[in-house]
């Protein structure tokens, strides 16, 4: 263990780094007290910490910095993580993007819309969701009992006539003027009272309309209504409620299992559950700080921040957890530790589905586990592949070369280590050229940050796999990486010619003439040849990105007194190049902020093109 002199070290707030032999940052760390921190890393008395032994075996040096106050600590904490990724730190692998629903009150005519980012921009949000598909089915619901409109109201209202949607009932065209803005705001205020569970103002409100359209002898509006009334009725059957004071919060539940954590997440809305969301983590220090690190993670990302967050145990620095949480949401947050009543109960439903998830990962990482292993008996391989790495290049005729990274972290897309390449010292379309400079790029890296996989899967046969092992030669690598090419099924016509047979998927290896062919619907096969699809879907998104701004920059930027903003407000005002193509003169000229000569030179320049 590294010996050091603690009293070196401020008795101050501040944050600490440890690092590994080759200079990496193996662990960042807060402290409202530094000193006393570091000191119980260092302790010999046993006092229960023995299990940070991990750790310090590998540290061989420790620097700190000094903060005004806790907080500030925290702030730094969080920077630094993100900028040197730790080993040791907590890293959500989380492959799911929440869905909230948005809806700004402050527009003429709100509308909602489904976001993946809460910001904090004045409007309100709803979620999260874990499914995009039941948020749409939800949506659904809304707009057939609130048709509140779908499309930019600019977008709209260049129609001769409304969309879609008014024909079928689910909009009711505040573009063209078929509603009346206070209506309107009544049909937006039944919406946000749905979302926020107050579904009973919403039947009350439904009934009213009934009950008229019945006086009315509007028997077939009236039928409607009702049909209504009991789709909410319905759903709000489904739904579990809480007796724990109502409101947003979010309960957190914890199951550990030797160095294997599970944790769980109950997102509570108006007093409901409404979704769950489970983490496995690798942790060995102590659960407090583990817990405050995840709360770190997690809340650190474009997520809703709830009223309350209701914890299974108290952590050190809550005080300054819920000052930053506060400052996120933009009001107070408290941070509870229920002993009894209804947030007890909710702890305990959070606890048991950290267990029953630690149970379902068990079972799924014990198959995973067994494949790899199927996956290395097959190919050869020195060891466990617990990390894959697989690498495609895209181009067309040689312009906006690209490659990509696909990662398998213990079997499982590492999606947040996938990673794009520009290709920079090759012109044309040399995919042999390409695939050298990258591969050369990121071992190289790998080997200055310590982190290299085990196992390379090239998209290509042996010539690919030949550019692989002459880099890991180059570098060193040939005994600590393993690669293998990997060749896409030939298409051929049988003897006669009148079948087209598709051959096997074939594996090259170094050194090996003939290839290896994995059972045909094996789950090891499935493995591989998704995380192949994976790397090519990435290289070609990012080929299709960057080809599509090349594009439209060429085509707008070209006329003389149109930059990057004008553009942007362009494509804002009409939607898409399409669009501004499609435009008349008038049209543009009519355009906020954009002078009449230049609206002229733009119509001539996309006519002419």
């Amino acid at each position: 263990m590294l010996d050091i002199d603690l009293k070196k070290f401020p008795a101050a707030p501040g944050v600490y780094l440890m690092k590994g032999g080759k200079g990496e940052v193996l662990y960042v760390g807060k402290a409202k007290h530094l000193r006393n921190r570091l000191r119980g890393y260092f302790s010999a008395a046993g006092d229960g910490r023995a299990h940070i032994r991990f750790l310090m075996k590998r540290v061989t040096a420790i620097d700190t910095i000094v903060t005004d106050t806790e907080k500030e600590a925290l702030l730094l904490e969080n920077t630094l993580i993100k900028k040197h990724r730790p080993r040791y730190n907590i890293n959500l692998r989380d492959d799911k993007t929440y869905v909230s629903l948005r809806i700004d009150l402050r527009e003429e005519f709100p509308t909602l819309q489904l976001v993946r980012r809460v910001k904090r921009d004045g409007a309100r949000y709803f979620g999260p969701y874990s499914s995009s598909s039941a948020v749409r089915e939800t949506l659904k619901l809304i707009y057939q009992i609130f048709p509140l409109r779908h499309h930019p109201l600019e977008t709209c209202r260049r129609r001769e006539r409304p969309c879609l949607y008014h024909q079928i009932g689910q909009c009711s065209a505040p573009c063209h003027g078929l509603i009346d803005g206070e209506a309107y705001r009544t049909l937006v205020d039944g919406a946000v009272a749905l979302l926020a569970g107050r579904e009973r103002e919403v039947v009350s409100l439904l009934q009213q309309r009934m009950s008229a359209a019945a006086e009315q002898l509007d028997f077939e509006q009236a039928t409607r209504l009702r049909d209504q009334i009991r789709a909410i009725e319905q759903t709000v059957e489904q739904q579990k409620v809480s007796d724990a004071g109502g409101g947003d919060q979010d309960v957190v539940g914890l199951h550990r299992e030797g160095g294997e954590v599970e944790i769980a997440i109950l997102f509570v809305r108006e007093g409901k559950v409404i979704g769950r969301r489970s983490y496995s983590l690798e942790w060995r220090l102590d659960e407090d700080e583990l817990l405050s690190s995840f709360l770190q993670e997690f809340y650190s990302r474009e997520v809703f921040v709830p009223d309350r967050l209701l914890l299974p145990l108290a952590v050190e620095d809550a005080d300054t957890l819920a000052d930053w949480l506060s400052e996120r949401k933009g009001k107070k947050v408290h941070l509870l530790v229920p002993q009894r009543g209804g947030g007890r109960q909710l702890v305990d439903m959070a606890q048991r589905n950290a267990a029953e998830a630690y149970r379902e990962q068990g079972s799924r990482r014990e198959a995973r586990h067994q494949v790899l292993q199927d996956i290395a008996a097959r190919l050869h391989l020195r060891r466990l592949p617990q990390r894959i790495e697989c690498f495609d290049v895209s181009n067309v005729q040689g312009r906006f070369s690209v490659a990509s990274m696909a990662v398998l972290s213990d079997g499982e897309p590492d999606k947040g280590a996938y990673r794009h390449f520009r290709i920079r010292t090759v012109t044309g379309a040399d995919d042999f050229a390409s695939l050298y400079e990258v591969l050369k790029r990121r071992l190289a890296r790998g080997l200055e940050e310590g982190l290299l996989p085990d196992f390379i899967l090239i998209d290509g046969g042996k010539g690919q796999l030949s550019v692989l092992s002459a880099v890991l030669e180059e570098l060193g690598l040939s005994e600590r990486v393993d690669a293998v090419g990997m060749a896409k099924s030939r298409v051929r016509s049988n003897v006669r010619g009148k079948a087209v047979e598709r051959s096997e998927e074939r594996f090259f290896l170094p050194g090996r003439k003939n290839p290896v062919v994995l059972r045909q619907g094996s789950p090891a096969l499935f493995m591989l040849e998704r995380l192949r699809d994976e790397a090519h879907r990435f290289a070609i998104t990012y080929h299709r990105k960057l080809r599509s701004k090349a594009n439209l920059r060429s085509v707008l930027e070209d006329i003389p007194g149109i930059g990057p903003q004008r553009r942007k407000a362009l494509l804002r005002h009409f939607g898409s190049l399409k669009k501004i193509r499609q435009a008349s003169l008038q049209q543009l000229e009519e355009m906020p902020g954009l002078p009449k000569p230049l609206a002229r030179r733009i119509f001539e320049a996309l006519q002419a093109d």
